[in-house]
């Protein structure tokens, strides 16, 4: 059997394989109440009968403000619980766990208005001037992030996500690109998301693991490198978070500074880094969609998990024509319904 198709186990969360669906943001909440609908369930559902260990909702707000748009799924509200219950609970019935990412968009946020974020310093040329977090503000963002978590766990989700990548909240506050405060945040620009971490952890369970998404490496001029990626990690280790899903860039506009060598699996290396820095598990992401590709990094003991995010997009069912491309799929993965389907068998 592929390493790809063992289980693996981080305290109480057993997955069955090592195939991740990572957070990719649908924008398809129609109503603009962050509710998550029917294309939601479908969505994520459809890619638990595709044999997918673990899957990750997309980035949902924690403050109304908090969306990239006001089409994307939120969970600020305890009447968004029920919604999220429904995908949880059949997804669980196809033998997949489920998690849900926690962010908040920061100066990204295009419907925001003003959005908010540790300075005012704009995305680009053509987005708005943030309004700068007050220490009060600040405060109810850290308390949004619990009451996410806690919601989550309400919502019957088997663990949470923090996103802590791609130039989004948690990433503005530790870049020193886009923090420039001159208070506490500011002189110890990790700070803000230490204690978002500590926040979560109050209300998840303990045997609960807490993962987080960061951007191991900047592109734009004067971002940092995976060595100052190293030093926040370790902080946000100490502060409770179980594995990282180590990611790249976002800081800047699409295309600015350029990403060196972006072929498949260009960010595995990143993963390893923090992995062996840390001693920490990861999930290793970029381009893995070959299922070739996939395998090698799990063999090759890079990361403990593989995110498979364009590939799922096209194919729902990537996991078992994985499994089947890579030496036959297990009859006893195959959902009966399509037990009659062309499958090569182990």
């Amino acid at each position: 059997m592929s390493e790809l198709f063992t289980p693996y186990e981080i305290k109480a969360l057993v997955l069955k394989n090592r195939v991740v669906m990572p957070p990719m943001c649908q924008y398809a909440v129609v109503q603009e109440d962050g509710v998550p609908g029917d294309w939601h369930f479908v969505h994520y559902v459809s890619r638990a009968v595709g044999g997918t260990g673990f899957i990750i909702v997309e980035m949902s707000g924690v403050h109304p403000d908090g969306r990239i748009t006001n089409k994307d799924t939120g969970i600020w509200d305890d009447g968004q619980i029920e919604a999220y219950r429904r995908i949880t609970d059949t997804v669980h019935a196809y033998g997949a766990k489920i998690a849900i990412q926690l962010g908040h968009a920061g100066r990204k946020a295009l419907d925001a208005n003003p959005p908010v974020a540790p300075s005012a310093i704009p995305f680009d040329e053509r987005s708005k001037t943030p309004q700068a977090l007050s220490a009060e503000g600040i405060a109810e963002m850290i308390n949004a992030y619990r009451e996410g978590a806690r919601r989550a766990v309400e919502a019957g989700f088997d663990t949470v996500e923090l996103h802590g990548a791609h130039g989004y909240l948690i990433h503005q506050f530790h870049s020193p690109l886009t923090n420039i405060r001159d208070d506490e945040y500011g002189a110890d620009p990790i700070l803000f998301g230490e204690q978002v971490v500590q926040a979560v952890k109050e209300v998840l369970p303990p045997e609960m693991p807490l993962i987080m998404r960061v951007s191991a490496r900047e592109y734009v001029a004067g971002g940092y490198d995976e060595s100052y990626a190293l030093e926040f990690c370790r902080r946000y280790k100490a502060a409770g978070v179980d594995m990282f899903h180590v990611s790249s860039g976002g800081e800047g506009p699409i295309g600015s500074g350029g990403v060196p060598n972006a072929g498949p699996g260009y960010q595995v290396d990143l993963a390893e880094h923090i992995r062996s820095g840390l001693q920490i598990p990861v999930i290793a992401v970029g381009k893995l969609d070959d299922y070739k590709e996939a395998q090698a990094v799990i063999e090759e003991k890079k990361a403990e998990l593989v995110a498979i995010g364009r590939g799922m997009l096209s194919d729902p069912y990537w996991t078992l024509h994985a499994e089947e491309a890579l030496g036959g799929v297990d009859k006893a993965n195959v959902p009966v319904p399509y037990e009659r389907g062309v499958w090569k068998r182990k």
